[in-house]
């Protein structure tokens, strides 16, 4: 793993861009968990994702439904929220990796089942700076997410 990347965002506006930026350069298979506390953009940023590839309804925070789907351009965006689950065995039963096969995984709060997302993934952390403000450090562990991250760093905003 190389060195992480941290972008800081004023305000919604600009966590939704960074998303779509790295909605538009995702493709099927890849993943991208999401940590952060309570309000802290993560939803926010899903939005964006879902934008960039191309789906133009709306995206919720998935509080009382694990998953979400919706339909991009090329492929799905599968949208997980595990702040609800109990026990990391619940997890386990969604078969994520199965049933994501064909599309993207968007994972909020994955520190609750770590264990059963793929090895290769970016990991997006959400910080509050202020009222408005955000930091995202973004971390890749594989070869795709780190080309991914590579790309997505080559515009303003990102610092290393």
């Amino acid at each position: 793993m190389r060195a992480p990347v941290v972008f800081e965002s004023r305000g919604p506006g600009e966590t939704r861009r960074l998303g779509a930026r790295l909605g538009r350069l995702l493709r099927s298979g890849d993943t991208v968990l999401l940590s952060g506390d309570l309000g802290a953009g993560k939803t926010v940023f899903v939005q964006g994702i879902a934008r960039g590839m191309g789906f133009e309804g709306s995206v919720s925070s998935k509080s009382f439904v694990l998953m979400g789907e919706y339909q991009g351009r090329q492929c799905k965006l599968y949208h997980a929220d595990l702040y609800r689950l109990e026990a990391p065995e619940q997890a386990e039963e969604l078969a994520v990796d199965e049933y994501c096969a064909d599309g993207v995984l968007v994972a909020e709060w994955p520190e609750r089942a770590l264990h059963v997302f793929a090895p290769e993934r970016l990991h997006a952390r959400f910080e509050v700076t202020g009222e408005r403000g955000r930091r995202l450090t973004v971390e890749a562990e594989g070869e795709r997410p780190r080309a991914l991250l590579e790309r997505l760093a080559r515009r303003p905003r990102a610092r290393r």
